[in-house]
């Protein structure tokens, strides 16, 4: 189990900065290969990718000023810099005012994000039965006030970490798991 890391909060610049780092799939690659390995050099990370050194190298940078990956000073030789995955917990609240250029980078991320998350569900069905239970699906429909949500909420994320392991600890036989959970009031519901 890994301790959950201090909430960071994204600002309306930090999501714009955030789409411009994610929409690059060299750059998901990377953060992919990192939370597999949990440690790696440019070299070995262009080797996996089948990218150039600098190109990586680059990127790796690029992670790095967005923190979502961290140099490991204590490795390295000075001409070759190792980097590390940092456990992240990272969060936009609700009702943050947001000028316009802002908002389309959250909604362009969102979208990315939910592409991704739709091949992810397509996948778990198309699979299910031959799973042998690693696909599960699971839906519910609840009546929550406001503080409940924030409550469920708030169980919720700490059950994940409960079970967050360190970028290359995991433990044996287990795979990487995606796991998505989307709260939203069902506007169609006209019951009160």
């Amino acid at each position: 189990m890994v301790e959950r890391p201090e909430k960071r909060v994204l600002t309306g610049a930090d999501l714009k900065a955030f789409y411009k780092a994610l929409a690059n799939p060299v750059r998901r690659d990377i953060l992919g290969y990192l939370g597999k390995h949990g440690e790696a050099n440019s070299t070995s990370v262009a080797k996996a990718l089948g990218e150039s050194t600098g190109t990586t190298s680059y990127h790796l940078r690029r992670l790095a000023d967005l923190e979502l990956i961290e140099e490991l000073t204590d490795r390295g030789d000075g001409r070759e810099r190792w980097w590390k995955s940092r456990s992240k917990d990272i969060y936009t609240p609700p009702g943050l005012e947001l000028a316009p250029d802002e908002r389309e980078a959250m909604l362009k991320l969102g979208a990315l994000k939910m592409s991704h998350d739709l091949g992810l569900v397509t996948r778990a069905y198309a699979g299910y039965e031959h799973s042998e239970g690693w696909n599960q699906i699971h839906r519910a429909g609840l009546y929550l006030t406001k503080e409940q949500v924030t409550s469920f909420v708030e169980e919720y994320q700490n059950l994940v970490w409960k079970y967050a392991t360190e970028p290359g600890q995991h433990p044996e036989g287990s795979r990487s798991v995606a796991v998505r959970f989307v709260v939203v009031p069902d506007e169609e519901s006209t019951e009160d």
